[in-house]
């Protein structure tokens, strides 16, 4: 099984084609040509945290770090639900305090009651302890984003300071607290990161499919000059491999796991202007537009040139309906896009 996914990371040409057009035919049979909307808001940029590659990470001076108020998230939430958008995503850096914990369960719960239960709420806020998490779920929080990064203990080494708040163990361990809890629960891997192997990758791919995840958030390497993996850069791929080797991981992941939710990142944006539009026809079906207010998203800096788009919400969810109706799909508007795979279990 290895050796099959290695070829088919390393395919090219037609057979990349043939690999995307397998996958398109396995979305279309299982989950259809729908397409759900997760409004990203990007809450706060304040990390406990000082991961090699990230951005945000507390050792990082140049950031202008800041926080949205609770009457901001919900202000947001509002909108976006009157746009339309089924779903929010909350993503924050890594924080434990119980002023923030207090903070995330009164969003929660005051999004549930502005739209009467209809929006769906996703999580993305790191670590937590099982009672944390329990506290959000019962408060109202459908589904939790957790990002492995790597399923190799030695490269997620590597990619972290020395020190139990940095252990994979324990990273497994807070994606097996909500699976107990019975979160929608997601995860997800950079691609092309130095050191990285095919194999690694491939790994990557069968870890997903043996904890059963119900959704998948995952996308290209994207360097920083500010952190200390940057040192590495010239271990990377070009980036344009890197965009069709992150497509190639989706493909493959949407023909493991046929029914799952998976994402079309901002990173594969990044690389490539339509790289989101690729993502959706090689197996995607969930997108992410960032409905962060304009004054932060350039703070929300995990990686270096984060498209930053200059139309307001409703002309980028506009032209994201132009697109996905250019390619065969349909935004499913006032839809939460629950997961088939979480229904079904």
């Amino acid at each position: 099984m290895i050796n099959d996914l290695i070829n088919d990371l390393s395919a090219s040409g037609e057979e990349q084609k043939a690999l995307f057009n397998k996958a398109a035919e396995v979305k279309l049979n299982n989950v259809g040509n729908i397409v759900y909307l997760r409004g990203l808001i990007e809450m706060s940029n304040i990390c406990e945290k000082d991961c090699y590659y990230c951005g945000i990470r507390k050792s990082n001076k140049n950031n202008i770090r800041y926080s949205l108020t609770l009457e901001e998230v919900i202000d947001l939430i509002r909108k976006a639900h009157n746009l339309g958008y089924g779903s929010v995503a909350i993503q924050t850096g890594e924080v434990s305090t119980k002023s923030f914990i207090s903070k995330i369960e009164k969003i929660v719960r005051e999004s549930k009651k502005i739209t009467k239960n209809q929006i769906g709420i996703t999580l993305s806020c790191g670590e937590q302890t099982e009672e944390t998490y329990l506290r959000w779920f019962e408060s109202g929080a459908d589904r939790y984003l957790l990002r492995i990064e790597t399923s190799s203990e030695d490269l997620y080494k590597k990619l972290h300071p020395y020190g139990n708040a940095y252990s994979h163990i324990n990273r497994l361990k807070a994606l097996e607290s909500l699976k107990r809890i019975n979160y929608q629960v997601g995860t997800g891997v950079m691609i092309g990161l130095p050191f990285q192997t095919l194999e690694d990758l491939s790994k990557d791919l069968l870890f997903m499919k043996e904890i059963d995840i119900d959704m998948c958030g995952m996308g290209p390497y994207i360097e920083h000059t500010q952190t200390p993996l940057y040192k590495y850069k010239d271990m990377l791929l070009p980036r344009s491999e890197r965009l069709d080797l992150g497509l190639r991981m989706i493909a493959l992941l949407r023909i493991l796991m046929n029914d799952i939710n998976i994402a079309s990142t901002t990173a594969l944006q990044t690389l490539d202007k339509y790289g989101r539009v690729r993502a959706i026809l090689a197996g995607a079906n969930v997108l992410m537009p960032n409905i962060t207010p304009d004054k932060h998203k350039k703070d929300y800096n995990l990686y270096d040139n984060k498209p930053i788009s200059n139309r307001n919400n409703e002309d980028e969810l506009t032209e994201l309906d132009q697109q996905m109706s250019l390619i065969g799909h349909k935004i499913g508007y006032f839809n939460q896009g629950n997961s088939m795979h979480y229904t079904a279990r």
